[in-house]
């Protein structure tokens, strides 16, 4: 299940990166204003994540169980959620997007690309929530290569949309950072009507109908009941993320820019070990469905090394020459030290980083999602407070954030850990030897 996601994963990224790469042409100004603007994606991911989490853990569990009336139920309640969200962050987003650009940019400058930028990604931002839900009824029943094979196509047409609408190939009327939001939008679109081709079409496991597409309060409950937490974890990054660029914005749009480039390529490392991880929630909530308990352990177990693998290579590849990394992005030699610096010391969190993914994971896939976002919460309130205090003091530098950060989510992965062995130790005392 994991190579498909990683592809899926990867091809996410690369709408980022490809938009970063056309961007950064347009200078340091345009770069900071987009990678502000693209933190709002991480609020959504917390939404989507909120409904994608619940609809694997309900569904998976119900296939497991083989109740395919229950699955069916859950998977409608999902599309009814999305396209409740969908319409939700289009009447919001454009609200909050002057203010949201203002509180963050380092300078006018910045804060007029990065709302432009806004303005025309959030169409593609609210459509996200509609692909969600599909593909996490896929996830959950095991099914994961539509989704790869049509996310590796919007990626395509964004990859051909981009330089024509950013840069002005073969028109030779360049639109710059709205030519960029607009290429991902339609991307993002190309997507949701794929993916719902697909389940009109070849699903058959789930699918919609319409008798199911009204309110219903029990399963929305569960859904929000399970997903809510675990949203609420994006939320914490998407706040912690913010802080970050508020508190480095005193140091220029040089700073914000190397920030979001580096933010950018540590996702691309991280894409493998969160594609493992992401796999883990439909093999535990099938597992916990047919009540085989040591399956489950063995599957965290597995997990938690193969991570701790991945990320460990990860480390070192990033570590090896990041200013390689950091070029393709930018030449402008303030953004690139900053880029640098960021890399060097940020990549010795990864293994800390893959733990959590794991234990996060494995506690959507057990339906109690409450011990990973408690561990996300004291991570943000002791990050955000050292943060602050070192802030205010004299002689205060980037580097003294970058350690602090790399301390808190060590402590954070200490307490993921011990939090889901915990859980297997109350749930499955003693687990009985698989069967077949």
């Amino acid at each position: 299940m994991a190579l498909p996601i990683t592809l899926s994963m990867l091809v996410q990224t690369l709408y980022l990166m490809v938009d970063l790469y056309f961007v950064s042409a347009l200078g340091s100004t345009a770069l900071a204003g987009v990678n502000a603007a693209s933190n709002l994606m991480l609020l959504v991911v917390a939404l989507s994540q909120m409904l994608s989490v619940g609809a694997v853990a309900l569904i998976a569990r119900a296939v497991g169980a083989r109740d395919q009336p229950q699955a069916n139920l859950i998977f409608n309640q999902s599309a009814l959620i999305a396209l409740l969200l969908t319409l939700l962050t289009l009447a919001s987003g454009y609200w909050v997007a002057e203010h949201y650009m203002a509180s963050l940019a380092a300078d006018a400058a910045s804060q007029a690309q990065g709302l432009v930028y806004l303005h025309w990604y959030l169409p593609g931002l609210a459509l996200m929530f509609i692909s969600t839900a599909m593909g996490a009824a896929l996830r959950a029943t095991g099914i994961v290569k539509p989704t790869m094979v049509v996310q590796m196509l919007t990626v395509l047409v964004n990859i051909i949309l981009t330089p024509v609408m950013t840069a002005g190939w073969l028109t030779g009327h360049p639109m710059g950072v709205k030519g960029a939001a607009l290429s991902s939008s339609l991307a993002v679109l190309s997507g949701v009507l794929m993916l719902g081709w697909y389940f009109l079409r070849l699903e058959h496991t789930v699918k919609l109908d319409k008798a199911m597409l009204k309110p219903h309060w029990a399963s929305w409950r569960r859904l929000l009941a399970i997903g809510m937490p675990s949203g609420c974890e994006f939320l914490v990054m998407f706040t912690s993320t913010a802080l970050v660029y508020w508190l480095i914005k005193d140091f220029g749009a040089q700073a914000q820019a190397a920030y979001g480039v580096g933010s950018r390529l540590m996702q691309l490392f991280f894409m493998p070990a969160m594609a493992v991880s992401f796999a883990l929630p439909a093999i535990v909530g099938q597992n916990l469905g047919a009540g085989l308990g040591d399956r489950v352990r063995k599957a965290l177990q597995s997990t938690l090394l193969i991570e701790g693998v991945l990320m460990l290579v990860a480390m070192l590849l990033c570590r090896w020459h990041p200013d390689l990394l950091a070029r393709h992005f930018t030449e402008d030699p303030a953004v690139l030290a900053f880029a640098v610096q960021f890399l060097s010391i940020l990549s010795m969190v990864f293994v800390a980083s893959g733990i959590t993914f794991t234990c996060s994971s494995f506690f959507q896939g057990m339906g109690n999602t409450l011990p990973a976002l408690a561990s996300s919460l004291l991570r943000l309130l002791v990050f955000a407070g050292g943060a602050l205090l070192l802030a205010a003091r004299p002689g205060f530098s980037l580097d003294h954030l970058w350690y602090w950060s790399i301390a808190t989510v060590a402590m954070q992965a200490v307490l993921s850990l011990a939090l889901a062995y915990r859980q297997l130790r109350r749930q499955w005392p003693a687990a009985a030897p698989a069967t077949a």
